[in-house]
């Protein structure tokens, strides 16, 4: 099985393609950097749009894992949508299934959050409002990382010191809950 992840550090922080290997056997390979969004994944003129649909047009993968910068999905939401539509399409001509990697709110009162005047109910339900609309409008799977955190957070050390980034736990658990919704996948072909 092989899988490719596309996002930023939320996805590379604490080697969390290796724990997703390490969960499913699998060969993971990551197309991030601190920052990125899927529009730059489309974008063949970026160093990194270059490598993504170079990968797409030549390589043979079974799940594509997609993961917007944190906040795209709400101060970008026409962006969002229609990156997540454009690389669902490309991830489908592949032959790949398109997993929506769905992120989490900043901390709890944080300074990020604070600093974006944001409140962490609110950021957590549009995140997952988004996610959950862009996996049913182009029929990708969705793990729901963000739903995990918001679960998890209050009981559990999730987020690295900058209220932000996820912490070695938190990475974990988001490795496992992209692990859970392959392997569910995989039991149902059988």
């Amino acid at each position: 099985m092989r899988i490719l992840m596309l996002g930023n550090s939320f996805t590379f922080t604490n080697d969390m393609p290796q724990m997703l290997a390490d969960l499913t056997g699998a060969e993971v390979v990551h197309h991030t950097r601190g920052g990125a969004r899927l529009s730059e994944q489309l974008n063949p003129s970026t160093r990194l749009g270059s490598q993504t649909q170079a990968a797409l047009q030549k390589e043979k993968w079974d799940y594509v894992v997609l993961q917007e910068m944190s906040h795209g999905p709400i101060t970008f939401p026409k962006s969002f949508f229609s990156s997540v539509e454009g690389l669902c399409r490309q991830i489908r001509a592949n032959g790949a299934v398109p997993i929506l990697f769905a992120t989490w709110a900043y901390q709890r009162g944080g300074a990020k959050l604070t600093d974006k005047g944001w409140d962490y109910d609110e950021m957590a339900r549009t995140l997952s409002e988004a996610y959950h609309r862009a996996a049913r409008e182009n029929g990708a799977l969705i793990a729901d990382v963000g739903q995990q955190f918001y679960e998890l957070a209050d009981t559990q050390a999730l987020y690295a010191a900058d209220g932000v980034h996820p912490s070695e736990l938190g990475s974990r658990i988001a490795a496992e809950t992209i692990a859970t919704v392959i392997r569910q996948r995989e039991e149902g072909l059988r």
